[in-house]
């Protein structure tokens, strides 16, 4: 890895697979538990399986809660203590829930695991942007997303197996095994990247100035925004690709083979991000990607798709779906990217604010899109293309902002 510091002995292969497997975690404790639903179903809540699915959204809830504050408690106490903490909520959360004998008890073990897991996810971020930056930075994050989108097309299937050969418990077993990994990992291997002498002290009005001067910053907050759209396109999708699997096209037991293998063709998208971001830049390619998302959508309405003969109609869904996963791999990296490249200074405070911004008005967003399925896939291509729309129409303008501001650097985005 390119660095003057003579403490690092990680290669930039093993540097992007612990960061994957760090921000992993949070993919990992969500898909996994899907196939272990109707299982917990039957012995926490026969009464009421309605509740069941709250097991994903406690969690998603406590990432969000920690995601507020890992990252100027990494700016305080440094990157390494932070993740080493959030694996100790997260195992003692996942060990609750292991436990567990009433949905209530595990329901607040997950918002615990959570908490937990935000640790990594916002930590990892500042890790990079602590030894990258431009193109470079936005590289190392399409290499760390590649195999981010990879664990989602394995995650359901592991959790079957695990379930098979033991119950749903063995499925957090296997939590507590990949965060421990990941910390040790990192104890190993990875020295502290925030020296103390460059550590913010954790008071409120410094906290204040960082939240300030990170949303009076026009390209910042134009690269939330269009993340926020983006994000709110990948939930809208996982929320209702299952019931249209079903409903829609009648195959819901094939859908964990159609997923993953969708899931492991579009991972492809990060690695042609990595190769493209330094010769085209960030801003081009998010650009693009959604421009051609418009496209896509807008064909999928005007042909009706969800009412074409069996099995083309299927077809050519899954590869609407191949689409916006393709998506997702070319502008997440590239648009984190560009948020975090002029806040090097306050790395984890930004990280903090940009994923807990980002991901919680996504989900206020996809929720109601969730709620008006009614059994066609009108509503959710529609919505996708609304979104994208925006989104595109965002990058238009911070382009043209970008063009008028010579006091930017322009360099790593163009």
């Amino acid at each position: 890895m390119t660095t003057d510091r003579p403490d690092f002995r990680m290669s930039r292969p093993e540097f992007i697979a612990l960061i994957a497997m760090m921000f992993a975690t949070i993919a990992f404790s969500t898909d996994a538990m899907l196939p272990a639903l109707p299982q917990i179903t039957a012995d926490l809540s026969q009464d009421t399986p309605e509740r069941v699915p709250l097991i994903l959204t406690a969690f998603v809830f406590g990432l969000g809660l920690g995601t507020f504050v890992t990252g100027p408690l990494a700016d305080a106490f440094g990157r390494k203590n932070i993740v080493y903490g959030g694996a100790f909520l997260y195992i003692l959360g996942t060990t609750i829930a292991w436990a567990s004998q009433s949905l209530e008890i595990m329901l607040a073990a997950r918002v615990l695991q959570g908490l937990g897991a935000a640790g990594p996810r916002v930590v990892s971020l500042a890790i990079i942007r602590d030894l990258f930056s431009g193109r470079q930075m936005a590289r190392i994050m399409s290499f760390v997303m590649m195999i981010f989108v990879i664990v989602p097309a394995f995650a359901p299937a592991l959790g079957a197996v695990i379930i098979r050969f033991s119950d749903w418990r063995g499925i957090f077993i296997s939590f507590v095994v990949f965060a421990a990994m990941s910390a040790v990992w990192m104890w190993l291997r990875l020295p502290e990247t925030l020296p103390k002498d460059k550590r913010r002290p954790l008071q409120l009005p410094l906290l204040w100035l960082a939240t300030k001067e990170i949303f009076g910053n026009r390209m910042v907050c134009v690269s939330i925004t269009v993340q926020t759209l983006a994000l709110s396109i990948l939930f809208s999708v996982l929320m209702l690709v299952q019931p249209i699997y079903d409903q829609v096209y009648d195959r819901g037991e094939s859908f964990p083979f159609w997923f993953g293998v969708i899931a492991l063709v579009s991972g492809s998208s990060s690695l042609l991000n990595a190769l493209l971001v330094v010769r085209l830049g960030m801003l081009r390619i998010v650009t693009l990607a959604l421009g051609a998302q418009i496209i896509l959508s807008a064909i999928m309405l005007a042909l009706g798709l969800g009412s074409l003969p069996e099995p083309f109609g299927f077809y050519f869904f899954a590869l609407w779906q191949a689409s916006l996963f393709f998506q997702a791999g070319l502008v997440m990296g590239n648009l984190n990217a560009l948020a975090m490249e002029p806040l090097g200074h306050i790395a984890g405070m930004a990280a903090s604010v940009i994923g807990a911004t980002s991901t919680v008005m996504a989900a206020v967003i996809a929720s109601p899109i969730g709620l008006v399925f009614s059994g066609t896939i009108a509503p959710l291509v529609a919505s996708v293309l609304i979104l994208a729309g925006i989104g595109f129409a965002l990058m238009i303008y911070l382009g043209r902002i970008l063009r008028r501001d010579d006091s930017w650097l322009a360099d790593p985005a163009e």
